[in-house]
């Protein structure tokens, strides 16, 4: 393999413009939001506060975040299992890679290419084919076995990688993994795949990478779409890592809301709250 073609794809991908949104069926409703806590208070009781405040917007969330300096867990309705809408290219382009060291070869030019817009830009077609390309549903679900995704598989009625089902607690995880290695992983497919989520295009960095920033490295992607066939709702979701100005954690935050406005404004609420609050540590 060549860096000169990875870092061809990661300067190049950069640029591509920001995929465009369904529309919503109705404007976006006002969001509660929570009481301010006091700064002096306990970091855990910071987040769990503000969470509880947050949560009065809607059942259906759940946050998880680890403060990697003291390796604190932070759980807020972790476990709520939801569709992973477009979070799910990490584990496709993972998939990518993996499947072509496992072969012994470097990965195409053009799926190279393939795995920079989807992640970069989130968009659907690059995704789609290296979708099949991997295998689809059953070889995502294996690959989030070996990872030790417990709640991560691909959807029983679905074959569309949008429907694929995970939680928070696991997309931190999966966070965790791409940060600090796994066996399951080669290093440089890691890293490289942690770059391409720091080059995230602007438009989409709200959630986890709300206040991403010359100081502030954000390796991060986020998921939405409108499940008509299931509740009607948005599914919105985000996940990443963060690091600078003294924070390093990961993070994932799921959600459903009757709108993408509502969902967005939530979970980008929720990941300004978490940067804010993270300046503190967490401990156990």
């Amino acid at each position: 393999m060549t860096l000169s073609r990875r870092g061809l794809l990661l300067g190049a991908a950069s640029v591509i413009p920001a995929a465009g949104l369904a529309a919503c069926s109705r404007g976006p409703a006002p969001l509660v939001t929570p009481t301010a806590v006091p700064t002096t208070d306990p970091v855990r009781g910071q987040l769990q506060a503000t969470l509880d405040g947050w949560g009065a917007n809607t059942e259906k969330l759940g946050v998880s975040v680890r403060d990697r300096r003291t390796g604190a867990l932070f759980d807020w309705n972790a476990d709520f299992v939801t569709n992973s809408a477009s979070m799910a290219k990490v584990m496709i382009v993972l998939l990518a890679l993996t499947k072509a060291r496992r072969a012994g070869k470097e990965l195409s030019f053009e799926n190279y290419g393939r795995a920079s817009r989807a992640i970069i830009a989130s968009e659907n077609d690059p995704a789609d084919e290296l979708w099949e390309w991997v295998g689809g549903r059953d070889a995502y679900t294996a690959l989030a076995a070996e990872l030790g995704l417990a709640n991560t598989r691909g959807h029983a009625d679905s074959e569309f990688w949008s429907w694929t089902q995970t939680t928070p607690a696991d997309q931190r995880q999966l966070a965790e993994l791409l940060v600090n290695g796994t066996d399951v992983l080669h290093d440089e497919d890691r890293l490289y795949l942690l770059e391409l989520m720091a080059k995230t295009t602007s438009s989409q960095t709200w959630g986890v990478g709300h206040d991403r920033s010359s100081d502030v490295r954000v390796s991060m992607k986020n998921g939405w779409v409108q499940f008509k066939s299931i509740d009607d709702l948005w599914g919105v979701n985000s996940m990443g890592y963060v690091s600078g100005e003294g924070r390093d954690y990961v993070a994932a935050i799921m959600t459903r809301m009757p709108t993408f406005d509502e969902g967005r404004d939530l979970v980008d609420g929720i990941g300004a709250d978490l940067f804010r609050i993270l300046e503190g540590e967490l401990s156990s």
